[in-house]
């Protein structure tokens, strides 16, 4: 089976679908992206690239609101902060500060661009 997702005008994804392997082989049963495509272009109409689960093709498997980026060939999640920066070795966002590593949860805040330790209740 194989996935791929849908996308808009603006490249991003509007729907993830799985395909059979028949649907997506040449005559000698080899996998290849452009026919899947095709199939999913004939069937729903559209603008299709493949995608995957454990990110072998294109980084990050595609979800709804997701965009494909061409220049790195990849499926980039929504950007969480207007600060964070793409990562275009992972296409991940990141933060513009990385994360305190001592062990205590954190989350970010973005009026002052900084992580913020969350306080958690303790009960006795």
């Amino acid at each position: 089976m194989a996935h791929f997702a849908r996308l808009d005008e603006n490249n991003v994804v509007t729907q993830v679908i799985v395909v059979a392997n028949k649907d997506t082989a040449d005559a000698n049963g080899v996998e290849k992206e452009y026919i899947g495509a095709a199939f999913c272009e004939k069937l729903l109409g559209g603008t299709w690239k493949q995608t995957s689960y454990n990110g072998n093709i294109r980084k990050n498997y595609a979800g709804i609101g997701y965009t494909y980026n061409a220049d790195i060939d990849a499926f980039v999640p929504p950007k969480p902060y207007a600060s964070w920066v793409l990562n275009n070795e992972t296409a991940q966002w990141e933060a513009p500060v990385a994360m305190p590593e001592d062990g205590k949860m954190y989350s970010w805040d973005e009026e002052t661009t900084s992580w913020v330790e969350v306080q958690t209740e303790t009960t006795e």
